[in-house]
């Protein structure tokens, strides 16, 4: 994609802002979508079992349409594929509040994952692009304004929830505005276009191996960022004795310091590399695993919490940065990685609720500690394509390749 296309240091600065807008309408969908879901359970009638049941069926959706993403690229051109996707994406907010039985949520859901998977290897395909040919890391702060975006659309869904809102109608309104949010961000991204004689990529392929490796430090972000938001409210409360307020405080707290450290980590990122702001991340989420599991004070808790956030935030971002540069056909690989963390962040929560029905959330989150010790040992794989790794002339070669 893009051979033989050039633009101005101002156009991909206006592609950068333009692309990091985009993320953010991403993550406000999901945050819009997971304060309702106490609503959505009840006016579907389902249990909690069934709930947790259909709750998979957005990563099922996501995992089974990803691979798509770079054939309607391919076909359509990288502006109108993210246009249509993510418009896609947005819209179907409003199918879940309309489920009337769980056959029918689980539907919904399965079409809500299968846009936001897409939607979700569009626009990182692009950021990847962005990234390349200004020569220095962006990643982190995209992801990071996805996380601002999904606190907004929480917040939002937060305020009509305690107003009593119907969630039908909630979302029929945050909907129409992020799609045309979404469209009017859109038109700034990067128009490109792969070359005419571009073979395109096959509909359904197995991600190559490189992904797979890649995916795999993913995973172990990916893990400790779901079990640390899905359970330190719970670890607080019941293996601490701490108040359900003070407990709730700091799952939110966890949050913003992820969103926080993305912001900010492209700095760190540019000054040190990839592999060593994993590496050195993968220490400090590895310290704060241990202090989440000897701690016996929920500030000592806490702050285990917050070394997690801060040592796995840039793990996925930089995770989808090296698949786009890893082989010829970043959009597979991209969609290889994101399948492999939309599972990791789907069996997470599940799996540390069954460690600790068998022993303890202590014990559980003494398996988060051992993979989050997976970064420091795996950080290597990321080498692949690290812009600080490269030599003055191969940099000045690609960026003569890509035009």
């Amino acid at each position: 994609m893009a051979q033989g296309q050039e633009f101005s240091q101002e156009r991909l600065r206006r592609a950068r802002f333009a692309v990091a807008a985009v993320f953010c309408v991403h993550g406000a969908v999901t945050g819009s979508f997971a304060t309702r879901i106490p609503w959505i359970q009840e006016h579907s009638g389902v249990s909690a079992g069934l709930l947790g049941l259909a709750l998979a069926f957005p990563a099922i959706g996501a995992s089974v349409a990803m691979p798509l993403a770079g054939a309607i690229s391919h076909r359509f051109g990288a502006r109108t594929a993210l246009r249509g996707l993510l418009a896609l994406w947005t819209l179907s907010l409003v199918l879940p509040s309309l489920a009337p039985d769980v056959y029918a949520l689980c539907g919904a859901l399965f079409v809500y994952g299968a846009a936001a998977g897409m939607s979700d290897v569009a626009m990182n395909a692009l950021g990847v692009e962005v990234e390349n040919r200004l020569d220095k890391s962006i990643m982190s702060s995209l992801h990071g304004m996805w996380s601002v975006g999904a606190l907004i659309g929480s917040a939002s869904g937060t305020l009509a929830a305690h107003l009593g809102g119907d969630a039908r109608l909630h979302h029929l309104v945050a909907a129409v505005v992020l799609t045309a949010l979404g469209l009017f961000f859109c038109q700034g991204v990067l128009d490109l276009r792969s070359a005419p004689d571009e073979e395109p990529p096959p509909r359904f392929a197995l991600p190559p191996r490189s992904a797979l490796v890649i995916g795999a430090i993913g995973f172990c972000g990916v893990f400790a960022e779901g079990a640390s938001l899905d359970w330190s409210a719970v670890h607080l409360k019941d293996e601490l004795g701490t108040s359900a307020g003070l407990a709730a405080a700091s799952t939110t707290a966890f949050a913003l310091t992820m969103a926080v450290a993305r912001l900010v980590g492209d700095k760190v990122v540019d000054r040190f590399g990839a592999v060593r702001t994993v590496r050195v991340g993968g220490f400090a989420a590895t310290a704060g695993g241990v202090l989440v599991v000897l701690a016996s004070h929920p500030v000592a808790a806490m702050a285990g919490f917050g070394l997690i956030g801060l040592g796995v935030a840039v793990v996925v971002p930089l995770a989808f940065a090296a698949a786009g540069r890893s082989g010829p056909n970043p959009s597979q690989a991209i969609a290889g990685v994101a399948t492999i963390t939309y599972t990791s962040g789907l069996i997470a929560p599940s799996a540390i609720g069954g460690v600790a029905d068998v022993t303890s959330l202590t014990v559980s989150f003494g398996l988060v500690t051992l993979l989050a010790f997976g970064l420091v040992l795996g950080a290597g794989v990321l080498r692949t394509g690290d812009r600080t790794t490269r030599t003055p002339s191969s940099t000045a070669l690609g960026e003569k390749t890509r035009g």
